[in-house]
């Protein structure tokens, strides 16, 4: 019997947004084919520099491959996912990633096992997240190719047997296991732009409708939030209910029907906030650089030299003699300390205006989690702030003018603290509570905004 195959016609679309959506739904081929170039480029960027010589003093990003590529993937790729996705969803995920899309294509071809409950425990994003930043930062996976390819190539052949294993033409990776799935979920709740889902519309709708393989498995119908759509467009003008629309990046948060989940709440806090900020900033860290001076001068007064040595394997620390990098175990002990423990530790400090705002307003809807969601526009402010060190690093390498940098700093972090402290209050001003524990709980919320200006400013201007 012939297959019935029912053609997909959405409804006259209303604006240049909607029709996006519905561009990308309609042109799924040359999608494809962009993900396969993207898959090259990822591909020749992170296994080549990987055999490539250390770069001379004299070299340049323009003269010399290595640097070249480094400058592209970690001083513009990464930032530009960053902020592709707190400004239009999760596009990356659904458009450009090569993980993503080889893990759906790989998995056309695979054993399409039923998903074990193990994999479903919503904890694996924030803990494959940490795992990966504390990793990559033993090994000095911004500064050398080979530690990229370990750690970049490490995730996309388990993106691949994951993809073998599990589902059917779906993206199991990157919705249970993908180490920064949980950071793009975060920061895709102030996307300007998403997918928006008329339940009222779905339901009345009459007539054949073309079914849609959604790939991260959302139960489109029931969708109220941005965090786990990868914003592929293959929905759009689904039952005549989906769009591709602009909304306040301040909708979702506001929004008391919208899920605030814990995990999202402590991957904000621990994992963007805490640890990623911890990340960015030791290498610049007084703290850290007393502590090791003071163990150091303390286990050689005491003939204690194990930790002093740095024969170490440089896919364990960083082990580079002709770069004359050699992290000791007393780095790597210090160094995981400072970001586990430092991050852990500043994720905790957050946590305490966020608890406190909602023991005071008293109001079931607006939990903790709510209210530490009120953060994401300064986390997504932080992450961007951490990923362009790389960018002004190599940029500073080749003694371009950066009088602007202050001022980009200044701006993009004010911006971020603002509007967290202005979402904040929208939400308190939502609570049941009296004036003045409305006002307490408002109060409460300066401390995690003025909290992660201060790191920042020391960062920046004073460290």
């Amino acid at each position: 019997m012939a297959e019935h195959v029912v053609h997909f016609h959405a409804s006259q679309p209303r604006n240049r947004v909607e029709k996006i959506g519905l561009f990308l739904r309609r042109n799924r081929r040359p999608i494809i084919a962009t993900q396969w170039v993207v898959i090259v480029l990822y591909a020749a960027m992170v296994i080549i520099p990987a055999f490539l010589p250390l770069p001379p003093e004299s070299a340049h990003i323009w003269d010399n491959l290595r640097l070249f590529a480094q400058f592209c993937f970690w001083g513009l790729w990464w930032p530009g996912v960053m902020i592709a996705t707190v400004t239009m969803g999760r596009v990356w995920c659904g458009l450009f990633c090569p993980e993503g899309a080889l893990s759906e294509w790989v998995s056309q071809y695979g054993r399409g096992k039923a998903l074990p409950g193990w994999l479903k425990w919503t904890g694996w994003p924030f803990v494959a997240f940490v795992t990966t930043t504390v990793y990559g930062q033993l090994v000095s996976v911004y500064e050398y190719p080979q530690a990229a390819l370990l750690v970049l190539g490490g995730s996309t052949v388990a993106a691949l047997g994951i993809g073998l294993l599990y589902g059917r033409e779906k993206r199991i990776w990157c919705r249970y296991l993908c180490p920064a799935s949980g950071v793009f979920a975060v920061l895709a709740k102030i996307a300007p732009l998403h997918y928006k889902v008329d339940r009222a519309a779905w339901d009345r709708h009459e007539g054949d409708f073309e079914p849609v393989n959604c790939a991260p498995l959302l139960d489109v119908r029931r969708m109220t939030s941005a965090s786990e759509c990868h914003s592929c467009g293959r929905c759009a003008g689904q039952r005549d209910a989906v769009t591709y629309s602009a909304r306040s990046p301040f909708a979702e948060v506001l929004d008391l029907e919208a899920p605030a989940r814990t995990p999202d709440a402590l991957t904000l806090l621990y994992g963007v906030l805490g640890v990623a900020t911890a990340a960015f900033q030791w290498t610049l860290s007084p703290w850290l650089l007393n502590a090791k001076l003071a163990l150091a001068e303390w286990l050689v007064e005491h003939d204690h030299f194990l930790l002093l040595d740095n024969d170490v394997p440089w896919w364990l620390l960083t082990h580079y003699p002709e770069a004359s990098d050699l992290f000791t175990w007393l780095d790597g002990v210090l160094i995981l300390g400072y970001l586990l423990g430092g991050g852990f530790l500043l994720g905790s400090l957050l946590l305490a205006g966020p608890l406190l705002a909602a023991r005071l307003v008293r109001t079931a809807a607006l939990n903790w989690q709510r209210f530490a969601l009120a953060l994401t526009p300064l986390a997504g402010a932080s992450v961007i702030l951490g990923l362009s060190m790389l960018t002004v690093t190599h940029l500073k390498a080749e003694h371009l003018w950066l009088g602007w940098l202050p001022y980009f700093r200044i701006g993009l972090l004010g911006t971020g603290c603002l509007a967290s402290l202005w979402l904040a209050l929208r939400l308190v001003q939502l609570a049941s509570a009296s004036l003045p524990r409305r006002a307490a709980a408002g109060l409460t919320m300066l401390f995690p905004v003025g909290l992660m200006a201060t790191v920042w400013t020391l960062v920046f201007f004073i460290w």
